[in-house]
């Protein structure tokens, strides 16, 4: 079977995941300043406000996780670990369309997850069944949890469904001993789950400083000019405010409460080609404090940027299918890196049987050239003047985060770890993440890129020059901006990467640029990784929405422009629908009225 990860922006919607964001009205308490680096590190314990007891549901919690787990010892398959989350999310929405308001509200949930484990630390019901299609409903449940904090009702749907995960599990112990018992050996013999140590910490939860009339406004002065256009079929701008408070109990004694707040703007628009191919541009900003997001006069520069890139893409040619060197920007190497590398550094993913298991065997070898490392750290904020929205304080398994240095001078030299062991990695790194109502694995948190040799753009470019005049080529390609992307890791089907660009150019041997249209960004893993020679002196952040096997979670890539030898490029996807037959109810204005409105 095979395994689909994606990253898509914040703000798009995943076939199977809902993109949502995370909320703040003020600078999480979680932060120190690092005045050298200008970046932010959350700092669990230093300048958080902690309670001295804990509130009414995360006292419910720990009450009936104390008593199910003690009655529950006393039957003759006892459960060995026992753990909730209940994640509250508050969140405010506003959305406008062409000057006009399309939604706006405010919404609260609370949800519950439960992990229940028989068996022991090394052998337990979550083993890998292999062979046979996996269970999704084990992966995967709804379950609500009372909005007021209500003791006796919170207790009561802990109690229910812990007595209904515990039946579940002795069902899933003898479906996992049978398995081992007909299927040959494991190639990987680790625990199941791994011993951490036990931690406490309670952060008050944040609040809202946002006027939902002021961003009413906001947004329809942002949406107003693409109504000028009668060739921009949609045009919509986001407003989004969360704040994620999350929960968790464990009966190896640990509690924590974390809250973190978010605020995300997203605008989009699309326009379509005389042959029918649909050419989207999007705008997207996360900030953990409202001053982060752009003023009025920044988005309106750039929603007039936006239309004018529409139009231009309109005319741009179609680029055939090509194989030659590139460039690509800090936002589209950030997704190439999350994709080509990141999720294959997963550590579940060296421990299953259908995954392809690109790097497990490439530990201490060189993967990128010595002048590049990379390491993840959810403790880090912000990086080039943005914030990272892949920041958290701990795990979704009580773990707290911590920095991670995956390729150190081009040596690769560790795998991205949750409590699920493998061979020479037996602990977490803090690194189990998952969506509200997932199990969690390991996932991506910030993605950090950097090089000890920096180009400048310029060189960069003399470079794919040089490349192009070497092998004959009339041009190279710069990829300027990027949309997201998609990876398969497991075997059978190929093992391979598509990075979805928006702005695309050829660079011609003359120094010329021109903007084209109609390519994905294509290829395998190594041989990908393989063809990166340099990087440049920009880096630039990708902030996201990540989809894979445990849910939706934030992440953010970091990353400096690139040089890549050899790159591949295939056809895009694209509609066979004409554009639209009536004209638009409106006409395009002069330049100089359009200037007016901006």
């Amino acid at each position: 079977m095979r395994s689909l990860s994606r990253l898509l922006c914040l703000g798009l919607v995943c076939a199977a995941f809902t993109a949502t964001g995370v909320w703040a009205e003020t600078p999480s308490p979680l932060r120190a300043d690092d005045k050298e680096t200008g970046r932010r590190a959350i700092l669990p314990g230093e300048g958080a406000i902690v309670e001295s007891s804990p509130s009414p549901t995360l006292q419910a919690m720990q009450e009936e996780l104390t008593r199910s787990f003690s009655v529950l010892k006393e039957q003759p398959i006892p459960p060995y670990y026992l753990s909730y989350e209940i994640t509250e999310t508050e969140g405010i929405r506003v959305g406008a369309s062409f000057g006009a308001l399309t939604y706006s509200n405010e919404s609260r949930r609370r949800q519950l997850d439960i992990d229940l484990r028989v068996g022991d630390y090394a052998f337990d019901n979550t083993h890998q069944v292999r062979g046979g299609p996996s269970n999704f409903s084990d992966r995967y449940s709804m379950i609500e949890i009372p909005i007021e904090d209500d003791p006796d009702a919170i207790r009561s749907v802990l109690w229910y469904h812990t007595d209904k995960k515990y039946k579940r599990a002795i069902e899933q112990l003898t479906t996992v001993k049978t398995n081992v018992q007909v299927k040959v050996e494991e190639e990987d013999q680790s625990d199941d789950f791994s011993k951490e140590p036990v931690e406490r910490y309670v952060e008050a939860p944040a609040s809202f400083d946002i006027s939902r009339d002021e961003w009413e406004a906001k947004l329809k002065k942002y949406t107003a000019p693409f109504a000028q256009s009668g060739d921009i079929y949609e045009a919509d701008a986001t407003l989004s405010a969360n704040i994620s408070t999350r929960q968790y109990v464990n009966s190896e004694g640990s509690e924590i409460q974390t809250s973190q707040v978010l605020y995300r703007l997203f605008i989009y628009a699309f326009t379509k080609a005389d042959d029918g191919m649909e050419l989207p541009r999007y705008e997207s900003f996360s900030a953990f404090a409202p001053e982060g997001l752009p003023s009025d006069e920044e988005v309106l520069a750039l929603v007039k940027d936006m239309i004018a890139d529409l139009h231009a893409l309109r005319e741009a040619p179609v680029v055939a299918p090509y194989t030659g060197p590139a460039i690509l920007s800090g936002r589209a190497s950030g997704v190439l890196f999350h994709e080509i590398f990141g999720h294959r550094i997963e550590g579940h993913r060296q421990k299953r049987e259908d995954e392809g298991q690109t790097f497990k065997k490439k530990i201490g070898e060189q993967v990128l050239p010595e002048t590049f490392s990379v390491y993840f750290d959810p403790t880090q904020t912000s990086s080039a003047g943005k914030d990272l929205v892949g920041a958290y304080a701990y795990d979704n398994q009580g773990v707290k985060g911590r920095r991670v240095a995956v390729v150190e001078n081009g040596v690769f030299r560790r795998f991205l770890m949750s409590r699920s062991p493998i061979e020479n990695f037996p602990n977490s790194n803090g690194h189990g993440r998952k969506q509200a109502g997932y199990a969690p694995v390991a996932r991506q948190s910030n993605l950090i890129v950097e090089t000890s040799e920096p180009l400048t753009r310029d060189q960069l470019k003399e470079m794919l020059i040089e490349q192009c005049l070497m092998e004959n080529k009339e041009f190279g390609l710069y990829f300027e901006d990027i949309q997201g992307g998609f990876t398969i890791t497991g075997r059978t089907i190929p093992n391979a990467f598509n990075v979805l660009p928006i702005m695309v150019y050829r660079i011609y041997t003359d120094g010329r640029e021109e903007l084209v249209r109609g390519v994905d960004l294509i290829g395998t893993p190594l041989t990908a990784f393989s063809q990166i020679a340099a990087a440049d002196d920009q880096p630039d952040v990708f902030n996201g929405i990540c989809g894979a096997e445990s849910g939706g979670v934030p992440v953010a890539a970091v990353s400096p422009g690139i040089f890549i030898s050899q790159i591949e490029v295939q056809k895009k996807d694209k509609s066979q629908e004409r554009r639209p037959i009536l004209e638009a109810p409106f006409s395009e204005p002069a330049e100089e009225e359009a200037d007016d409105l901006l």
